[in-house]
């Protein structure tokens, strides 16, 4: 039954494409560039592949959709599913494939070098495993993590706070421990409870490490990727309050979120497209910060931040900016 289904969900993203392209594969007209996407969840999952996903839509608003054309294909949670796609959309003459998934690094490695006129892009990472088509992309999530934890830690009331990792690596690690720098240095006396369920995606997992944090007295919880829609349920049942990363999760529960850390891509991404137009394929990597406007702060409008929490998050963002707060991490 899972072959089944996996094999479903190859031909449905290939069926897609193919309407998306007007059955043409890749090619395009003179002057557009395409863009395919892999990545191993929703575009409207909250979190990190909806962060590419609006990327693009940023890009598209930016340079017209006759200069830039993109398909994806979305919930590619099985890396050999992924690289079947990514391999296909090389095949089918796309300009640009971008591999959304620090789990898909070893399949690139290997499919980058057979379509050398290719560009490949891949994140969160800064490694290009020295293939001169590869582009890499990474957040310097610590930076708003450490806004966020500042926030928290003036926030709190029961003087703990939960944080919901998935696996203990990439910007999810970063974020998490830049989220408890920030609270640390505000607060050293709060108690900081950090779990990693270990799992990018598991609903269920994340839903109870939120309720375990809630019931040992957190009023307010974060975390990091897609799974954490089921944390941030959690959290609004509880009256508790939820600092948000990757995307704005505002929207998804008003009452609840107070901030996001949000990526925009499309910063870099305009870099590597500008790049390729000068006949540069790949070999160089990128870092989405505070200061170059790849990662932005979003105050929930229908939240009611208290004004001192909200100079000091904004103070804090320009302290990092500009050099005058290090942040040191666990």
């Amino acid at each position: 039954m899972k072959k089944l289904f996996r094999m479903l969900t190859i031909i449905v993203a290939m069926l897609f494409l193919a309407a998306a392209c007007g059955g043409a594969g890749g090619a395009s007209e003179e002057g557009t560039l395409t863009v395919a996407i892999v990545s191993p969840s929703a575009v409207n999952d909250f979190a990190f592949t909806q962060s590419i996903y609006d990327a693009m839509i940023a890009l598209q608003e930016d340079m017209g959709t006759d200069a830039i054309e993109f398909v994806y294909s979305e919930s590619m949670f099985v890396v050999d599913d992924a690289a079947a796609a990514i391999r296909d959309y090389a095949s089918q003459g796309y300009d640009m494939v971008i591999a959304h998934g620090s789990q898909y690094g070893s399949s690139l490695q290997e499919i980058a070098p057979d379509f050398p006129e290719t560009s490949f892009a891949w994140g969160t990472t800064v490694d290009t495993f020295g293939i001169d088509n590869i582009y890499a992309y990474e957040a310097a999530s610590h930076e708003g993590g450490y806004v966020m934890g500042v926030m928290a830690a003036m926030m709190t009331e029961s003087k703990i706070i939960g944080v919901v990792g998935p696996i203990e690596t990439g910007d999810a690690k970063l974020y998490v421990d830049g989220f408890v720098a920030g609270v640390k240095a505000t607060d050293p006396t709060i108690d900081v409870r950090v779990t990693y369920i270990g799992s990018f995606s598991d609903v269920a997992l994340a839903s109870e490490a939120a309720t375990t944090h809630i019931a040992a007295g957190a009023d307010v919880l974060t975390g990091t990727a897609q799974m954490v829609v089921g944390a941030i349920g959690k959290a609004e049942e509880a009256g508790a309050l939820w600092f948000g990363t990757q995307a704005d999760q505002a929207s998804f529960s008003p009452n609840t979120v107070v901030a996001s850390q949000v990526y925009h891509w499309e910063v870099i991404l305009k870099e590597i497209i500008d790049l390729r137009a000068d006949g540069t394929l790949g070999g160089q990597s990128f870092v989405a910060n505070l200061a170059n406007g790849g990662q932005v702060m979003a105050f929930n409008p229908d939240f009611p931040l208290p004004d001192d929490v909200r100079t000091a998050a904004e103070a804090t963002i320009q302290g990092i900016i500009n050099g005058t707060i290090t942040i040191t991490l666990p």
